[in-house]
């Protein structure tokens, strides 16, 4: 039984699927789902749920950031947590959203509230709910990309790895420079793309290093850029979301790759 001081761990949670895992690769939601409903949740996924508004922000269009915002708390309104797979639209539902309304004290709230509900899925799991362990099988080697927003923005670094060691068959083989940017920065590739080009490549050149056969990361965006440059170099590393591995989902085609024919 729970003592009085400690409350129990919210159960009624929403999914925040994020747009790349919609149009993208929409086994990283499915793969959530699972680890959530595994760890003894109620899982929802609200349909009126829209981008978080990240890119508007980034570009300093606040008003179109913000109008996104007022949406999304809407659409997350009573739940008791709020989960994403990504560690950046993570950050900007927990430390951006309350900054669009700083002259609406009632939005303000109602934004800092969600904030207060909202947690990247990996670290919902280890730091929220206590999970130490998932029942899953991965046979190979792996390494792991820290994405920038998870790390610097979300204190994402020892959780996926604490679950990663108890997948069967798995290897972690740590990179030089795991916490280094891998150039993508959401609008940054689109704006600056020389210079992410060659952050991209030292990010390629640092995962080969390691011999592993799979790339795992916590971040759609981040993993899709590392996919693509892996792919044009022709190197054979697999690249998926961390969450797949961990769901027991590691089976199906990797991130730019085909699924075979049946």
């Amino acid at each position: 039984m729970p003592s009085e001081d400690r409350p129990s761990p919210p159960r009624r949670v929403a999914l925040f699927v994020t747009c790349l895992v919609d149009l993208f690769r929409p086994a990283v939601g499915f793969a959530a789902v699972k680890l959530l409903e595994d760890a003894g949740c109620t899982v929802t996924v609200p349909p009126q749920q829209v981008c978080c508004g990240q890119p508007a922000y980034n570009s300093g269009d606040r008003a179109s950031a913000r109008a996104i915002a007022a949406q999304v708390i809407d659409a997350f309104d009573g739940f008791d947590a709020v989960v994403v797979p990504s560690g950046s639209c993570g950050g900007m539902l927990a430390h951006h959203y309350p900054g669009l309304f700083d002259d609406d004290p009632a939005m303000k709230a109602r934004a800092q509230d969600l904030a207060r509900r909202s947690h990247e899925l990996v670290s919902f799991l280890v730091d929220i709910l206590g999970v130490k362990k998932v029942t899953a099988r991965y046979d190979g080697t792996v390494t792991y990309h820290d994405s920038c927003s998870g790390l610097r923005e979300l204190g994402i670094k020892e959780q996926p790895r604490r679950l990663l060691e108890s997948v069967q068959g798995l290897r972690l083989r740590e990179m030089k420079t795991p916490e280094v940017c891998c150039g993508f920065g959401g609008t940054f590739c689109v704006k600056y793309p020389e210079i992410s080009n060659a952050m991209v490549s030292e990010k390629s050149a640092d995962i080969a290093a390691t011999e592993a056969d799979t790339l795992l990361a916590g971040d759609l965006g981040c993993l899709m850029n590392m996919a693509g440059k892996l792919q044009r170099e022709g190197r054979r590393v697999r690249v998926r979301h961390v969450a797949e591995v961990l769901a027991d989902m590691g089976g199906s085609a990797a991130i730019g790759e085909r699924e075979a024919k049946r």
